[in-house]
């Protein structure tokens, strides 16, 4: 088993066992930040591997200071970015509202949600709420931070996450609703 910094420096000469190894330890969790910002699961595969291209011609800007995940996970939600940012007729614009927040209930919906029920209501979000509600909830980026990152004022930010949380509250209700029914005797 390669130790981090031998997987990298055998990246860097070229070994392709190592670039194997490294995509084998990150392609399925990578994968994973892919889908939560694209919904499409064919331009999710596509982002990893754009992705991963980007890791493996970086590589050498990779200090050792941090964990080495958490660096390919900066270029992957990088690379989800900027696929969310491309014109395109085939995957959904992301746009974002300008208004000011909407008031976000503190009802807290505490149904029995399963992870993959989760993970596919916040991928049912808007594009928009959906990237900025994993920006700030999931990978811990400030608002300041997504604002800089998407070209957008970090109220909008803001908004936008507040607007992803009711969104996604009402989702989780309308779900727990329908689940109870479905229990009912």
């Amino acid at each position: 088993m390669h130790s981090q910094q031998d997987l990298v420096r055998d990246c860097l000469h070229g070994d392709p066992r190592a670039q194997r190894a490294l995509y084998d330890t990150y392609a399925e969790v990578m994968l994973g930040v892919c889908c939560r910002y694209i919904r499409s699961q064919a331009d999710a595969e596509d982002v990893l591997q754009e992705a991963f291209v980007r890791v493996f011609t970086r590589l050498g800007q990779y200090r050792g200071s941090g964990e080495l995940g958490g660096w390919i996970r900066r270029i992957v939600v990088h690379s989800a970015l900027n696929f969310l940012k491309r014109p395109s007729r085939v995957h959904e614009p992301l746009s974002f509202a300008e208004e000011g927040p909407e008031p976000v209930s503190d009802l807290d919906p505490v149904p029995d949600l399963e992870a993959k029920e989760l993970a596919a209501l916040i991928r049912s979000l808007p594009a928009g709420f959906r990237t900025v509600f994993n920006l700030y909830a999931i990978e811990g980026y400030s608002h300041a931070e997504i604002a800089e990152l998407m070209n957008i004022r970090e109220t909008t930010s803001r908004s936008q996450y507040l607007r992803a949380r009711a969104a996604l509250a009402e989702m989780i209700r309308r779900h727990h609703a329908a689940t109870s029914q479905k229990q009912s005797p």
